[in-house]
């Protein structure tokens, strides 16, 4: 039988024609102002050399407390194919001045050899769930072309890192941009070099840095300072900083599309039911279409995400198709919602509890959007170990006491505070919350992870928990996540 061409052909695609290597060394040299020691090529970019693989090129960077030659030997001992060095070493390597600014060049270099659309993400919350849905609808629709920054590289050195990465068929790119200060956001973005950017929300993470949220929110527009010409600025309509994004924004961008349930919204929220089996069905008006499709994630959080998400597939030119599957197959990521069945004993006699694990971020907002879920998970007793928020600054009291009503709407059964800070809420739990309110939950406050652990094991966990571990990763929350769950991150 004689297969029809139509089946059997496969589209034709320009960068067909790229090499296969990541990257040659002639490449690196040329692109870094480097010395190659001997020809080789690499498949992989990597900076700790406890994670270098065969193939890699191991960046030995130098930093305060630590300097990359000394694992030079570690690195090639894994596979390294060679090394970017600033003095020469018995591998295959290349010579630089400088190892940080080579990787910047690098990253520069990446970002102008592909013809790609890019798509930069920031926010005070949520931006490391928006940038995986993104990749995964992107990538689903690209014949595997698409890369995106893993885990949370997402700052001066995991930027740079993550464009060096990018192949050079990428069709689609997308990177996480966070920042700490004002000014970080404005470097980032300009190396990205953004089509589209992503604001998620403005919330008081990191305001200890601040002068108030208004700030933030200029600190997170910088993101658009970095768009290509024709750039589109997606901004969430129903924060309180709209107006501030939308000013910012149109600096910028030649279109700004906005996203949320306000009437004026250009990606409007019209519904949202629970979904069988959990997670949210969403219908969405796009700006002159509808569309529905279902997220697994579940959460009020997940449906203004993928509100953002749908606005920045059109935006690209991807398949809404893509997202939408995407957005239904999305599993919970590692500190930031996965959830795991663990054993337990008793309770309502199943064998098992739900654990959900947020511990890696905590903010005001993110803790009362985490509880409220909570709140409406079923369960026969929900627990909430809570680690304390930092980088709050002078009002960071005020912030931790207010998250009493966010327990209350938790409906938390068993409370574990962890660390100082939240003294604040153990003592509006006990004097500013009503009597009903303090009598109702078993309240404990240590000062550790390890502490938390212990008081955790002491009490048990029962068949049918909710168990929420949510904090600043600071706190070290990770640690009772991996204990209980057996996982590693």
């Amino acid at each position: 039988m004689t297969a029809h061409p139509a089946l059997i052909a496969w589209p034709e695609d320009p960068s067909d024609a790229a090499g296969l290597a990541l990257w040659t060394s002639e490449e690196i040299a040329a692109a870094t102002g480097g010395r190659a020691s001997a020809p080789f090529a690499v498949s992989g970019v990597e900076i700790d050399s406890r994670e270098v693989v065969e193939g890699d090129l191991f960046f030995a960077l130098k930093g305060e407390n630590s300097d990359g030659h000394r694992y030079l030997e570690g690195a090639f001992g894994r596979g390294a194919a060679g090394a970017v060095v600033e003095h020469a070493c018995f591998g295959p390597h290349v010579l630089v001045s400088n190892t940080s600014t080579a990787l910047e060049d690098l990253g520069k270099a990446a970002r102008n050899r592909v013809d790609a659309g890019i798509i930069g993400v920031t926010g005070s919350a949520g931006k490391t769930g928006v940038k995986e849905a993104l990749y995964a609808a992107l990538d689903r629709a690209s014949r595997g072309r698409a890369h995106r920054s893993v885990k949370s590289y997402n700052n001066h050195v995991g930027v740079p890192l993550s464009l060096a990465r990018m192949p050079a068929r990428t069709s689609f790119g997308v990177f996480e941009m966070g920042m700490n200060h004002a000014g970080e956001l404005a470097a980032l973005t300009r190396l990205v070099r953004p089509h589209v950017a992503i604001v998620t929300t403005i919330a008081p993470a990191h305001i200890g840095h601040f002068a108030g949220e208004e700030a933030i929110a200029d600190a997170k527009a910088e993101i658009f300072e970095g768009l290509e010409p024709g750039g589109v600025a997606i901004i969430p309509a129903d924060n309180r900083h709209f107006e501030h994004l939308r000013a910012k924004a149109t600096l910028h961008a030649e279109r700004v599309i906005s996203f949320g349930v306000a009437k004026d919204a250009t990606v409007r929220l019209l519904d949202a039911v629970p979904a069988p089996g959990g997670g949210t069905l969403v219908t969405a008006d796009l700006g002159g279409r509808k569309v529905c499709y279902t997220i697994a994630q579940p959460g009020e959080h997940w449906v203004a995400n993928s509100l953002a998400v749908m606005a920045a597939v059109e935006a690209i030119g991807g398949d809404l198709g893509a997202a939408g599957l995407a957005l239904a197959e999305m599993e919970g990521l590692a500190g930031r919602g996965a959830r795991h069945a663990i054993p337990a004993h008793g309770g309502d006699g199943s064998g098992s509890a739900l654990l959900i694990d947020e511990s890696y971020n905590a903010n005001p907002a993110s803790m009362a959007v985490t509880l409220r879920q909570l709140g409406q998970t079923p369960a026969a007793r929900r627990v909430a170990i809570l680690g304390a928020m930092r980088e709050l600054g002078a009002d960071e009291a005020r912030y931790h006491a207010e998250l009493a009503g966010p327990v209350a709407e938790g409906k938390v059964d068993r409370l574990i505070l962890v660390g100082g800070e939240m003294t604040a809420l153990a003592d509006a739990l006990g004097k500013s919350g009503s009597a009903a309110l303090a009598g109702a939950i078993d309240v404990a406050h240590v000062q550790t992870a390890a502490e938390a652990a212990e008081c955790l094991a002491a009490d048990g966990v029962r068949g049918g928990d909710a168990i929420l571990v949510k904090g600043s990763n600071s706190v070290g929350l990770g640690a009772l996540v991996r204990s209980l769950t057996g996982k590693e991150r």
